[in-house]
């Protein structure tokens, strides 16, 4: 079989309609949105435009499921998830071959995400017989209190096309876990994972109504009504802050709970002290993970004077030896962003920052030819004032800033109404806790350039989210508490 037979075999493979309780359906009217190879800008294939009157139909469909579904045993659960898992698995380079063709990133970095997206569905099977509640004596005596945890009802969930497969377990799998029925809306740009997971999930047993998708490119007409549809009981939203701040708003009629995952501006410090062959490869972890497209994604370098050149050096030909190319070859490095409005955004950041007097070390520019492709770039001598500073790049750009003391480059790490995560190296443990404890951020690398982990709690604070995802606490979000005073006299 040749590449295109194959590629065009893992499309063919995947639903392309709306699950809507017990089948897959096409949208009212028989509306269709394509779905574009970034690499290349041609159309992929088309799936089902979901209107509002779609949206209200999974809506119903999973209120009548919550019932039933609240009621499964808990180990029923964990072994949907777990069979779920293990399917992920044994369909890694199918699944991670229709993510590239779809969003993009590099072949091995896709099957990264498909074994990333698993453990979610895998941890959270284990978080499933594991809901505790709580019993005690009231402290005059005369009552008993009994505390339980219920799942919150059924959830709207609404994913990012960067990491179109593992937002979706991070999601799900609690869901399931905590036994809420759902209705899902992936990002219009990369709805194929999400189908090819759902399909799973039907095919291991998940009951009918509990899992519903709707594909569409009117997110806001479709979901708003959901969203302030007195059935909901639960938001959960992966995106940028200025839609995040919206959906607070709309969730605002109904008082609808929420978990909220928004943008990031994330600083890389690097002291002096650090161990720079350890600095330098965390900084490329943080920076060209998904290409640079990562809410995680290093945004703000900072370097301590002294060793500001020879970071600024390395980070240059490390990023200029990258091979960029279309995803689906197994040497490239770096695909393509997402579209051309990403690609656009990326090269007017760049050119602020150069008129503001920043120096382009290697890349700068856009590739010429198909596809919206970006040349790894670092830019040193970045003023504060630089537009990239304040704004998340989303593309395969480091700006290096120089900085001279602890004090201040804490002060401007934190000048930013983000906190999602934070990056330092230094092998001076005093220094690294400290700073660590300074930095207003939900997350901290520690001398690491990856913190995401399925078993840890993922979120930030400030106008970067609400909530958390992942961890012992991440079906928290999912469940309700009662309590139940029991009468003795």
């Amino acid at each position: 079989m040749t590449s295109k037979d194959r590629e065009a075999a893992v499309i063919a493979a995947v639903p392309k309609q709306l699950l809507i309780g017990d089948a897959w359906r096409e949208a009212e009217g028989g509306a269709t949105l394509p779905v574009e190879d970034p690499s290349t800008g041609e159309t992929l294939c088309d799936v089902a435009d979901a209107t509002p009157a779609d949206g209200m139909a999974a809506l119903e469909e999973a209120a009548a499921a919550q019932g039933d579904w609240a009621a499964t045993a808990p180990r029923r659960r964990s072994e949907i998830l777990h069979d779920a898992f293990r399917l992920l698995m044994e369909r890694q380079d199918d699944l991670a071959l229709l993510m590239t063709l779809e969003m993009g990133k590099p072949i091995a970095e896709a099957k990264g995400e498909v074994a990333y997206a698993a453990e979610f569905l895998r941890w959270f099977s284990e978080e499933a017989v594991r809901i505790h509640g709580d019993y005690a004596v009231a402290p005059d005596g005369q009552s008993r209190f009994i505390v339980t945890r219920q799942p919150v009802g059924p959830s709207l969930l609404i994913t990012p096309w960067n990491f179109p497969m593992a937002m979706g377990g991070r999601k799900i799998g609690p869901a399931i876990a905590a036994g809420c029925t759902m209705v899902i809306k992936p990002a219009s740009q990369t709805p194929l994972s999400m189908l090819a997971l759902a399909e799973i999930l039907r095919e291991v047993g998940l009951p009918d109504g509990v899992l519903n998708v709707l594909t569409t490119s009117k997110s806001g007409g479709v979901m708003e009504p959901l969203i302030r549809d007195h059935r909901a009981r639960k938001l959960s939203f992966t995106g940028s802050t200025p839609v995040g701040r919206m959906l607070l708003e709309q969730c605002a009629d109904q008082v609808l709970r929420t978990s909220m995952e928004l943008g990031g501006n994330a600083p890389f410090i690097v002291f002096d002290d650090a161990d720079l062959d350890l600095a330098v490869e965390g900084a490329m972890l943080a920076k060209m993970r998904n290409i640079g497209e990562a809410c995680t994604a290093a945004n703000r370098f900072y370097v301590q004077r002294s060793v500001a050149d020879q970071f600024a050096r390395r980070m240059a030909d490390r990023m200029g030896g990258l091979k960029v190319g279309r995803g689906t070859e197994d040497d490239v490095q770096v695909g393509p962003l997402i579209d051309a409005d990403g690609r656009n955004k990326v090269q007017w950041l760049v050119d602020d920052a150069v008129e503001r007097g920043a120096r382009v070390l290697t890349g700068g520019s856009a590739v010429s030819g198909s596809g919206y492709f970006y040349s790894p770039t670092v830019i040193t001598d970045v003023p504060l004032q630089a537009r990239m500073q304040q704004e998340e790049i989303f593309g395969p750009v480091a700006p290096i800033t120089i900085f001279d003391d602890e004090d201040e480059v804490v002060a401007d790490a934190n000048d930013t109404p983000f906190g999602l995560v934070s990056y330092l190296f230094t092998t001076n443990i005093d220094r690294g806790i400290r700073v660590s404890e300074r930095l207003e951020a939900g997350m901290v690398g520690l001398n690491r350039g990856i913190v995401s982990n399925p078993a840890a709690p993922f979120g930030g604070v400030k106008q970067s989210g609400l909530g958390r995802e992942g961890g012992r606490i991440g079906i928290d979000e999912f469940l309700e508490v009662k309590y139940v005073n029991v009468n003795l006299s």
